[in-house]
């Protein structure tokens, strides 16, 4: 992870690390890859569908995502950097990624629903095991590019 005092020996606007819409680019790249690889799995072993049937599924899934994580990781950002507190601590974390799981799941379920002709509810249930698998996938994907790339520059101090 970069050193801040680095970047405070500097100039205080200048921000350590991987920045903007790159930072973003890459980012969504690598989430994305990643969750498309473990959803058509999960999806295959859950459903008992083909790689075909279930990679649609993870890449219709992926669109919907990959939408919303430019939408969600904005606004969290932008509210980020008004907050008095800086850094990105487990409460933050925690925070970034229910958010962004309970926004995706709002889309995610009805498309579930009309893409395998059933309910909400079962929909619902469905995506249940996806929802649980990647809240942890998101905090931990976060962490780890967080470390790599180092922090955006709305969490730095």
């Amino acid at each position: 992870m970069p050193s801040n005092s680095a970047s405070t020996a500097s100039t205080a606007s200048t921000a350590s690390g991987l920045q903007g819409p790159v930072r973003r680019v890459v980012y969504v790249t690598l989430y994305e890859l990643i969750a498309i690889a473990f959803a058509t799995f999960g999806m295959m072993w859950a459903t008992g569908q083909g790689a075909g049937h279930s990679g649609a599924v993870a890449a219709i899934a992926s669109g919907i995502a990959i939408v919303w994580n430019v939408v969600f990781n904005w606004a969290f950002e932008r509210w980020e950097s008004r907050q008095a507190v800086r850094g990105r601590s487990t409460a933050r974390r925690v925070a970034h990624a229910i958010g962004f799981e309970g926004g995706l799941a709002l889309v995610l379920v009805p498309v579930l629903a009309w893409w395998f002709g059933i309910g909400l509810w079962e929909a619902f249930v469905m995506d249940m095991g996806l929802l649980l698998f990647f809240l942890g996938y998101t905090f931990v994907f976060n962490w780890v590019f967080d470390r790599v790339f180092g922090l955006p520059a709305s969490a730095q101090g």
